[in-house]
């Protein structure tokens, strides 16, 4: 949620930045709505102030025995106004309050400004693309002689973008998520197992309601209205929720390992197939209270442990400073980390770190205090620490061998009960 002081003291300035984001974007209508309450408001508690008066003055006339019918019906005329002006500031506040949900955040000064991923600014690159003396083969390929899913039985039970994980493909899903936990956790995180169903309430709060209603899934009976979570990141966000941290405990650096659930639109194209966009997968997430001046740094260290997982496993992958235009919907600035995938003869993103400043903290009213000073907002910063489906994409099809057995990482095998340095199928 945006500052509406902030709306209030430069629309013209606040409009500028947000067309960055969302070119459509219009704030005449808003600062409207906000000038019209604001003189409902001015209208309401003159007319109160009028009502104290006018009460006074009949006391003070029924003491001397004066008629004071008139003066009754004068107040009963303001009170039934005031009523009238109550309701209506109300309904328009409610009205704003909704308009504003859909206000993305504000990009930084440092975003790349274009409506184009095209235009992400690679800002780091690790490693280097894996050369092929044979002619390599896609995950989906791999898995053929693996055995590692089974996207037929899944799609048997839940249809089509449920993958199933069987076997050896199973053990090492878990070898990666202890792994990349056991990073986390050594670099100060607080590893979290959240709740995989919210409130509504918590997820505008990370700011998946109500832009992306149509994304989620949900239950919604006599007895429930929750919401399957997306990311981890939507419950991390609610732990703190009306609540006022002390200036001590912050940072707050969260780890929290989830299985993810979201809607994708549209079929898959012929390289998105097997676990490169599905409805459920899983993920290690990474979550941050901060002090605002202490979000940059924070940031730094969110994306320096998501890199160590990928360092630790010898993946190529770079650094992309998104635009404007390819940002998330809360976030001020983001660095997706992006691997590259043979199979699909391109990069993709495995991790996503934004730094969303202030506003979830607004949708949540999460704030801070520093010492008596008055209560102020948090900064939260999300990233992904990391997606184990593309990762794990990332891993058969970089490290595949000629005959088709794939080389598991020396960082994974301790994970796995015999130390199984390479995945072969089964029958071999």
């Amino acid at each position: 949620m945006l500052d509406l002081k902030e709306l209030r003291r430069d629309p013209q300035g606040l409009e500028i930045k947000l067309k960055n984001k969302v070119p459509e974007t219009n704030l005449t209508p808003l600062v409207a709505l906000d000038e019209k309450i604001r003189a409902l408001k001015t209208e309401a508690e003159e007319l109160k102030s009028k009502r104290n008066q006018a009460s006074k003055e009949i006391g003070t006339r029924k003491q001397k025995g004066e008629d004071v019918a008139a003066f009754m019906k004068e107040v009963g005329a303001m009170g039934e106004r005031i009523t009238q002006l109550d309701h209506e500031i109300t309904a328009k506040e409610q009205e704003l309050t909704h308009q504003l949900a859909f206000l993305p955040n504000v990009p930084m000064d440092d975003v790349p400004v274009s409506p184009s991923p095209k235009d992400n600014v690679c800002v780091k690159s690790w490693g280097q693309k894996r050369e092929f003396d044979f002619p390599f083969k896609n995950h989906v390929e791999l898995n053929e002689k693996l055995k590692l899913f089974d996207f037929v039985r899944g799609a048997k039970t839940s249809g089509s973008g449920w993958p199933l994980y069987i076997g050896m493909g199973a053990r090492l899903e878990w070898a990666l998520l202890n792994y990349m936990l056991d990073t986390h956790r050594k670099n100060g995180f607080m590893q979290i197992i959240p709740p995989l169903l919210v409130r509504p309430e918590i997820m505008f709060g990370s700011a998946q309601l109500p832009k992306f209603e149509n994304q989620l899934f949900k239950v919604k009976d006599e007895d429930y209205h929750l919401y399957l979570i997306p990311t981890s990141e939507a419950t991390l966000n609610g732990l703190h929720s009306q609540e006022i941290l002390e200036e001590e405990q912050l940072p707050i650096k969260y780890t929290a390992y989830s299985p993810c659930f979201r809607r994708e639109a549209g079929a898959a194209g012929s390289q998105e197939r097997g676990l490169i966009r599905t409805h459920q997968f899983n993920k290690v997430e990474l979550f941050c209270f901060t002090k605002p001046e202490d979000s940059q740094r924070v940031f730094e260290e969110m994306l320096a442990s998501a890199e160590e997982v990928l360092q630790g496993l010898g993946l190529h992958y770079r650094n992309m400073l998104l635009t404007t235009g390819d940002m998330s919907f809360a976030a001020a600035k983001t660095i997706d980390v992006e691997v590259w995938l043979p199979g699909q003869n391109r990069y993709y993103e495995v991790s996503s770190v934004s730094n969303c400043t202030d506003f979830q903290a607004r949708r949540s009213e999460t704030r801070y205090r520093h010492k008596k000073d008055k209560p102020q907002f948090v900064h939260t910063l999300n990233g992904s620490g990391v997606a184990t489906s593309r990762l794990m994409v990332a891993l058969l099809e970089n490290n595949q061998q000629s005959d088709g057995s794939v080389l598991v990482p020396k960082v994974l095998q301790k994970y796995l009960e015999e130390e199984i340095g390479i995945l072969k199928a089964p029958h071999a």
